[in-house]
């Protein structure tokens, strides 16, 4: 991670800290930044996603992917992404030995995930929460659709809210035993605001180590990624929507384009926003992002 991000995550860090009042969070998909609320319990999430994410050394799109978020009991969410994909490798020879190899297409590495709320928000101190993510290795390593063997997010995020705006934002650490790649921190913030019933804007920071000569981040990078969330008349489907572009480190893409379903016991669960995310899990390590 650069120098500047370090410092940009560590300004922002304090600052949430400090403000006050509470209302709803929401972070997650279409960003990178996740948040530490789960779903209530007896409450469902789908999506169905695809998301892009690339350097010059190779190019990682994953779609279609599907996503399950269940509300299991108070303060616990389980999760799951079930996704295919693409590794474009550029061939280059200035970003060997990464960015080398044949492209291929087919089913990647399936994300599981515990998310647990462990502080809840009050009006003096934000709600902090764990996501952990056990990643399997069901893409093919061989063809670069895979690490290969089972890897781990382990973050810590808080969020914090005030009227119509929130700000999300925490750290964390990948775990990654295969050879070319390597262990890593990443981290982000994000800001979000209500426009109107219907739509909701959010922009975010968010980086990243190197992740590998495997990986299409060979190198670290900070991107500056933007976003919302429509709100259509059918209760509780919306679209998700971000995109965003290195500013520090690395040069690198993001995009993010969804649909989001959710459901439960009570007549409101309809009417609340994503609650979560990952990639994460809408990005990853593995040759994707």
């Amino acid at each position: 991670m650069t120098s500047y991000g370090k410092s940009l995550e560590i300004t922002l860090f304090l600052f949430f800290l400090l403000v006050a009042p509470r209302v709803l969070a929401q972070a997650g998909p279409p960003f990178q930044t996740d948040d530490p609320t789960p779903v209530d319990p007896g409450h469902y999430e789908f999506y169905v996603f695809g998301t892009i994410d690339g350097t010059p050394a190779e190019l990682d799109p994953v779609g279609p992917a599907f996503e399950f978020n269940w509300g299991a009991v108070p303060n616990i969410q389980v999760h799951v992404i079930f996704p295919f994909g693409a590794v474009l490798p550029s061939n280059n020879p200035a970003y060997r030995p990464g960015g080398t190899g044949p492209s291929a297409f087919g089913v990647t590495d399936t994300e599981l995930g515990v998310k647990y709320g462990f502080i809840k928000q009050t009006k003096h101190r934000p709600q902090i929460g764990s996501f952990t993510m056990f990643e399997l290795p069901t893409g093919s390593y061989t063809k670069g659709l895979g690490v290969g063997r089972a890897w781990y997010k382990l973050p810590i995020w808080a969020e914090k809210e005030f009227g119509p705006w929130s700000l999300v934002g925490g750290a964390g650490y990948a775990v990654v035993p295969q050879k070319q790649y390597r262990n890593y921190f990443y981290g982000g913030y994000l800001v979000k605001r209500t426009v109107s019933e219907r739509l909701e804007l959010s922009a975010e920071v968010f980086s990243h180590a190197r992740e590998g000569f495997a990986a299409a981040q060979t190198e670290a990078s900070t991107l500056l990624d933007a976003g919302g969330y429509y709100h259509f008349k059918t209760p509780g489907l919306q679209l998700l929507f971000a995109y965003g572009h290195s500013i520090a480190g690395q040069t690198e893409n993001y995009g993010y384009l969804g649909l989001y379903k959710t459901w439960g016991k009570d007549k409101d669960a309809d009417q609340k926003a994503p609650a979560d995310a990952n990639f994460a899990g809408h990005w990853q390590t593995s040759g994707l992002p």
